[in-house]
């Protein structure tokens, strides 16, 4: 179990790795809007996963027959997260859509399991993350993005600015994102395969994303550049990246593989340093150390308790 375990954290941190890709390929297509690329990678990713798994989803359809609502409650969160996650960047800026949709999608699964599950929460889930919230923080307020817009204006729409909506939308983003992984592993953990759950809940997911295409994709294939971002967004970081995360919900916990995401950012800066040429200060740098640590918290292995009795 050990090793499954293991295995599954290692799983889960290729996820975040493709994953934290998206930000400098998306930035190689800048005329591709976020609604239409969000919607194009989860919604081709989601029928990949589909067509791939469907052999197993039609073996245990009667399994799947039997959960509705979390089959459901799951696609709807999965269709929902791009959404919020990519116009949160856009309304608040990418340093703080990025912190309040990543670093609250933990909190938002250890409260799930803490009150519909009844599992308790362990001191070492606590310090990994508070460790890797002050993390991601310090990331946002070390990051120094250049020529991107990190605050659209001052307009007030219902007395909220728009970097108001933008954390909403972001809190939105991490609350969706833990329903789904939530969900996901209620479905692992009454006997569907993490494939045919992936492939259920992501193919739902497709069928309310794909039709907005018609509205937002104008300029998913306008150029071979944008063609290359948007079929390399759908196939690497969202087909593959959620082969690995389903995976991963096999032998962890839901509230500790999204602890895990919060990697995710830390590469992601690391990629817009290298690739995109942006910079950020020391407190950056502190960040990613705080996050290590998060993760080494979640690597290390306890050691049974011995009684002397």
């Amino acid at each position: 179990m050990g090793n499954n375990a293991t295995g599954g954290v290692i799983c889960i941190i290729i996820a975040c790795s493709l994953w934290a890709t998206t930000g400098t390929a998306a930035n190689l297509a800048p005329s591709i809007s976020p609604l239409a690329i969000g919607s194009f990678a989860m919604g081709v990713a989601g029928l990949l996963l589909l067509i791939t798994a469907s052999k197993t989803v039609i073996k245990e359809r009667a399994k799947l027959s039997k959960v509705p609502v979390l089959l459901v409650l799951g696609g709807i969160s999965i269709a929902i997260y791009p959404l919020a996650f990519y116009s949160s960047m856009k309304l608040a800026g990418v340093a703080i859509g990025t912190v309040v949709s990543l670093a609250s999608a933990p909190f938002f699964s250890i409260v799930f399991e803490r009150l519909i599950n009844k599992k308790s929460i362990s001191l070492r889930w606590t310090i990994s993350f508070i460790f890797g919230v002050v993390g991601v923080t310090l990331i946002a307020m070390g990051k120094q993005v250049h020529g991107q817009p990190t605050l659209v204006n001052n307009s007030e729409y219902l007395g909220l600015s728009t970097m108001h909506f933008g954390v909403i939308l972001g809190l939105i983003a991490g609350l969706s994102y833990a329903v789904y992984a939530w969900a996901a592993k209620q479905m692992i953990v009454q006997g569907i395969s993490s494939n045919a759950s992936m492939a259920s809940m992501f193919g739902f997911a497709s069928m309310l994303l794909l039709p907005s295409l018609l509205i937002t994709g104008n300029n998913l294939f306008a150029t071979p550049t944008n063609t290359a971002v948007s079929i390399y967004m759908a196939v690497v970081p969202m087909f593959i990246g959620y082969l690995l995360f389903g995976y991963g919900l096999r032998h962890i916990e839901a509230s500790k593989a999204t602890l895990i995401t919060l990697l995710e950012p830390v590469l992601a800066t690391l990629l817009a340093v290298i690739v995109v040429g942006e910079k950020f200060n020391s407190w950056g740098w502190l960040g990613m150390v705080l996050i290590l640590v998060c993760l080494m918290l979640q690597m290390l292995k306890v050691p049974p308790k011995v009684n002397n009795a």
